[in-house]
């Protein structure tokens, strides 16, 4: 096989809401690793099944799982924030093929994003790439963008150790991954 070749696309469905059993497409060749069904139905587990109102930020998109299942609960607004271009098309794609008219989709560097955006968000996910774990300074760039009582969920290899404001309110390790649901409790 050639190296150069991108790979096919994958799938990962979206397991609850308006949306679900439909599938959202993980395009090939890019460094994506989506979040498992089983994770996702943790998070959401956690979260509560309807998420009615609820403005979303999804700040390293990849194939868009977190944001879309969000959307499919009922939230009010989903931000997908992602720089490579391929991933970006296949988000346009899904967004299209969903009717999910309450996502926005923004072709940006997550630091670029967090730097020039003045929205604020009830529940954000991070996800970043694989191995390029979110450190304590992405929490605190976040904070600007956070509404009172905001939930961050984190994907890693490890789990971060928050101070407050932040308090951990779940933790769980899926193979290589460490999965957080953290709350920003400022005083």
């Amino acid at each position: 096989m050639n190296s150069n070749k991108r790979a096919r696309p994958g799938r990962v469905r979206i397991v609850g809401g308006e949306y679900r059993g439909r599938r959202v497409a993980v395009p090939g060749g890019a460094d994506l690793r989506p979040t498992p069904d089983r994770v996702r139905e943790t998070l959401f587990n956690w979260l509560g099944q309807r998420l009615d109102g609820v403005r979303c930020l999804d700040l390293y998109a990849g194939s868009g799982a977190l944001g879309f299942e969000a959307a499919s609960r009922g939230a009010a607004r989903v931000v997908l924030v992602e720089k490579d271009r391929g991933a970006l098309a296949e988000l346009r794609r899904t967004r299209a093929a969903l009717g999910a008219a309450a996502t926005e989709i923004v072709a940006a560097d997550a630091d670029a994003y967090l730097a020039g955006a003045g929205e604020r968000f009830d529940l954000v996910f991070l996800d970043p790439p694989f191995r390029q774990n979110a450190d304590a300074t992405l929490l605190e760039r976040l904070i600007p963008r956070l509404r009172p009582a905001a939930r961050v969920y984190l994907e890693a290899a490890q789990p971060a150790s928050v101070q407050p404001p932040w308090r951990e309110l779940k933790r769980s390790r899926a193979g290589q991954v460490s999965f957080q649901l953290l709350a920003w409790e400022p005083a």
